[in-house]
């Protein structure tokens, strides 16, 4: 057992990413028995799209390095951004981060590989299908409906800054992993966008295996924060 670290999140991007994030935190520390100390700074959504539309790498890490001094100055002992897409540029933002950075996208990798999957399909932000997934998993095949990237970037954008859903939303996205899995053998769908629980709730069934990339990040943020994982 470690210490129990105090968890420091980037929010806002978008605000309901942020929510799910508490939400799922929250739930995933208290069923471990144990308290969580968090804080959350807020950054702007808008910023970040253009940026990341852009690839303004090293203006978007100074606006995170900005924030994290306010979480360490908060009494936090990491931090995490609450948005893959935000994650474009990591390695600069860890570069001046006053506090660890812990990333959403390492843990996919060994997570895909203990699951056996040897092929996942993605959806997200144009970047993320883009580079699947930056270029990052290392033991599964990413694949992403390169003819559909940016009408799916674009949708999910206006998603992740709406905040909600509609039904229109939801049909393509579905659609999208319908065809990753039949098109391209993609033997599970992986929203690689955290908005994208939006679309894909309980109430709703693709007909396909879907594996949220948020709650891995959280399950890490909760053993973090519990003690049961070391940074």
């Amino acid at each position: 057992m470690g210490k129990p670290l105090h968890i420091g999140l980037i929010g806002g991007i978008g605000v309901a990413a942020t929510v799910v994030y508490y939400q799922r935190l929250c739930a995933a520390v208290a069923a471990m028995g144990a308290p969580l100390e968090l804080t959350i700074v807020q950054a702007d959504v808008h910023e970040l799209i253009r940026n990341n539309l852009a690839d303004a790498r090293e203006p978007q890490a100074e606006i995170y390095a900005r924030l994290i001094d306010r979480l360490a100055s908060a009494g936090c002992d990491c931090a995490a951004i609450t948005s893959l897409g935000g994650h474009f540029c990591f390695e600069e933002t860890v570069a001046r981060s006053a506090l660890p950075l812990v990333s959403a996208v390492a843990p996919l990798d060994a997570f895909f590989a203990a699951e056996g999957l040897s092929r996942v399909g993605l959806l997200g932000t144009r970047v993320v299908m883009r580079t699947r997934l930056y270029g990052q998993l290392a033991r599964t095949e990413a694949v992403a409906l390169d003819d559909e990237t940016e009408a799916l970037g674009q949708r999910y954008q206006e998603m992740a800054v709406a905040g909600t859903c509609s039904e229109a939303d939801r049909a393509a996205f579905f659609a999208a992993g319908r065809r990753m899995v039949e098109e391209m053998g993609a033997e599970a769908i992986v929203l690689a966008g955290t908005d994208l629980n939006l679309a894909f709730d309980t109430r709703h069934d693709p007909g396909y295996r879907v594996i949220d990339a948020l709650d891995v990040h959280v399950d890490l943020l909760a053993r973090l924060a519990t003690g049961k994982a070391d940074l």
